[in-house]
């Protein structure tokens, strides 16, 4: 089977973000003048998912509201001249399906997939981490389209240098692979120290997921932390069946932090046709 649902954890609270996310939910920060939630959404339905699954919080009504469709604000849009990003609105909640579950206490992202489960039901499925932007939906289609070929979990990769991968996910695999992959992957240890990391490739923040992980996700133990991880699951899985892991292949904005935020905000300004050249001169100017 194909992933055709989408599930976005978005039940954090973006204390990072403080105070401006006691009133606006992280997701909906603008870039420029597009939520990056409506970015990540835009990114799921161009690799072909036609349902959204949105892990909210109940702190966050701002989420709901803005995936409930609304014709007064896509025709204002079209009045305004902004038919594109009208016609990007309208078909959340119209064209493609949208599911809002809760996630009712922060417990580490293998539990808010987890609270996917009954929305997402036996098929496979894809995850997006909301503080990762990506400049296409290439690298998402590829993973979709590997694990329909294969009938495995297919997972974003990265290589970076060995001083950062305790930050992140990272995994072993298989001897035998080209330097550019597909892997298949053997272990995932999360957060390791430099010394003990298996490798120097690290999990980012698009996956593609059988539905055999529920059971993987409904069994796994808390951290010291009190959190579920989702790459608890993920070595679980490997245990029975292949996990392949692929190299990412698209631009990538993390905006989990103030400063992520802010480049990806100025570099896709730079870009767009509407913002970019008085952006461009205003800072040559400025600097």
């Amino acid at each position: 089977m194909r992933a055709r649902a989408a599930v976005i954890p978005a039940a954090g609270l973006g204390t990072r973000f403080y105070p401006v996310t006691k009133a606006v939910p992280k997701e909906l920060l603008p870039i420029v003048d597009v939520p990056a939630l409506q970015i990540i959404m835009d990114e799921a339905i161009d690799a072909g998912c036609d349902h959204i699954v949105l892990v909210s919080s109940r702190a966050k009504p701002g989420l709901e509201n803005y995936v409930t469709p609304d014709p007064a604000v896509v025709a204002k849009l079209r009045d305004l001249g902004r038919g594109a990003v009208a016609d990007r609105l309208a078909r959340i909640g119209t064209d493609v399906r949208v599911t809002i579950t809760y996630q009712e206490n922060p417990r580490g992202l293998g539990h808010a997939v987890g609270c996917a489960r009954e929305a997402v039901g036996d098929e496979p499925f894809a995850v997006l981490l909301p503080d990762e932007l990506r400049g296409d939906a290439g690298l998402l289609r590829l993973l979709i389209d590997s694990s329909e070929a294969t009938g495995s979990s297919a997972i974003e990769l990265k290589r970076v240098p060995m001083d950062e991968v305790s930050a992140y996910g990272v995994v072993s695999v298989a001897p035998g692979a080209p330097a550019d992959g597909p892997f298949e992957i053997t272990d995932v240890v999360e957060k390791p120290k430099k010394e003990d990391a298996p490798s120097d490739l690290i999990i980012l923040g698009r996956y593609v997921l059988t539905p055999s992980i529920w059971d993987d996700i409904a069994a796994l133990k808390p951290h010291p932390n009190g959190e579920l991880q989702l790459t608890d699951a993920l070595l679980s899985q490997t245990g029975r069946v292949p996990i392949l892991g692929h190299l990412t292949t698209t631009e990538r904005y993390d905006t989990g932090t103030p400063f992520g935020w802010l480049t990806a905000v100025i570099d896709i300004a730079l870009r767009r046709g509407d913002t970019g050249p008085q952006l461009r001169e205003w800072l040559s100017g400025r600097l």
